[in-house]
Order: C-alpha cells, then sequence, then structure tokens
C-alpha cells in the first residue's frame, strides 16, 4: 500500500524539519513526501531543501489558506491513502504509517483515526493534553465526537467520490469533510487505538473567546451544507469535550 503524506507549511522555520524528519524515518515503503508550502518567507525552505532526496515534490507559492493547501497536496498526491501533517505536528515513532497500512489491509477501511497528544511548542517532551479518540459508532457525531484530524488518514478514492476541503470555511473545513464522509455518507472507518501525532499547542480555533466563537458557528454550518441537523447539545458539548481531555490524560 503506497502512503501519500501531506505537510502543509508556512513560516515553519522553527518546527518543520521535527515534522519532516518523523516522516521520511518511517519503516514502512512506500510513501510519498509531499510538501505544499504558502510562500514563506523565513528559513522553511531552507530547511526543506535539506531534505528534497526525500521529498517526492513540494511547492511554495501563494494560497487561499491551509485547507486551499491540502486540497492541492491531495491533487498531487498518487498514494493509495492519504494523510495529512502539518508543520508543527510530528509523528510518535517510526512505526506510524506501517501500523496505519496493516489496519487498512486487515479491515479494508475506507479511512481510520487514531489518538493524539497536544505538547508544549517549545518543550515537546511537556504533554499538555490527550485525545483518546475512542471507537466510532453511527451517531457520535451528534454528540460532539470527532476524530483527531491530524491522525485521519483516508483513501484516495474517497476524496474523488465525495470531495475535498470546503473552501469556504476558515477552521473547521477538516470537521465539516469527516462529518461529510463519515456520518453522512457511511465510509468504513476503523480506529488505531494508540497515540500515533504529536502535535504542537496552539491552533488557530482556540486562540482566542473570539475565534472559539466563530469556530462554534462554523460547526453548525459543516451540518448545514450537508442538509443535516445537529442534535440540541451538539455544538456545547464539542468543544467541551476537549476540557475534559486535560483530565484524562
Amino acid at each position: 500500500m503506497k502512503i501519500s503524506v501531506i505537510t502543509i507549511a508556512y513560516n515553519s522555520g522553527d518546527t518543520i524539519e521535527s515534522t519532516i524528519r518523523s516522516v521520511i524515518s518511517q519503516r514502512h515503503s512506500p510513501v510519498e513526501y509531499l510538501i505544499v508550502d504558502g510562500g514563506s518567507s523565513d528559513q522553511t525552505l531552507a530547511v526543506v531543501d535539506r531534505y528534497t532526496p526525500h521529498i517526492a515534490r513540494w511547492v511554495s507559492e501563494p494560497d487561499r489558506g491551509i485547507y486551499d493547501a491540502m486540497n492541492k497536496g491531495i491533487a498531487m498526491s498518487t498514494g493509495d491513502v492519504i494523510g495529512i501533517l502539518n508543520s508543527d505536528d510530528y509523528y510518535a515513532d517510526d512505526q506510524v504509517l506501517g501500523d496505519v497500512a496493516a489496519l487498512f489491509d486487515t479491515t479494508g477501511c475506507d479511512a481510520l483515526y487514531a489518538d493524539l497528544v497536544y505538547v508544549d511548542r517549545h518543550d515537546t517532551a511537556r504533554i499538555l493534553r490527550t485525545w483518546r479518540a475512542g471507537a466510532y459508532r453511527h451517531g457520535r457525531f451528534r454528540s460532539g465526537w470527532m476524530p483527531p484530524h491530524p491522525t485521519f488518514f483516508v483513501k484516495k478514492s474517497c476524496y474523488e467520490r465525495l470531495g475535498l476541503y470546503n473552501l469556504s470555511l476558515k477552521s473547521a473545513a477538516d470537521y465539516e469533510l469527516m462529518l461529510r464522509f463519515i456520518h453522512r455518507h457511511g465510509i468504513s472507518v476503523a480506529y488505531l487505538p494508540r497515540i500515533i501525532t504529536h502535535m504542537r499547542a496552539g491552533g488557530q480555533s482556540n486562540l482566542s473567546l473570539r475565534n472559539r466563537v466563530r469556530a462554534n458557528m462554523e460547526d453548525r454550518m459543516a451540518w448545514r451544507l450537508n442538509g443535516l441537523t445537529p442534535g440540541l447539545f451538539t455544538l456545547t458539548w464539542k468543544p467541551l469535550s476537549k476540557v475534559l481531555q486535560y483530565v484524562k490524560r
């Protein structure tokens, strides 16, 4: 099974090297590694250039945001399965993609997800929050559940059949895509019960109360775009479930 990993970057010179090294150290083969940069003005491209023998293709050009860059990467990819690893995240160990491929093979699933930890941006040995997603059952999205997007791997055929990231959303296009794929269209999904991704804290939707309110509005729009109605407490439980992740470390 050929796995394409896409890294989205913009002025990530202080973090992207650990991202790249975590991908190119994977034991699984074949892996197609793609980097889509939004036109960085710092040392990002100098770091990328040092690893070009290990990168199938990379581009650096202005884009319309992170989800536009993800769509570019998907269009460039040739793997059977696609995973997205942003430039401030990194894989937990060198067996991640091997375990991903094995679960696809044994279950025949269309997509899978796993667990992740949030780490301090500067001291990555310090774990701030643990996201244990748990096994999926139909209807879990209505209880505020979603899989961790940085652990989400999906067959390219699903993107070809069900579409890409919706660029009308600024912070919830990943939520909308997984809601569309899993809840609305019912693709088969498997859970890999282990931590595969370390994510540096500081996501855009959580940086301020204003951004959190906007993210909640976009979550509501994600349901509306799919012709779906969330439960009475769906959009309340979704952010509250993140608070519990601090308790369940």
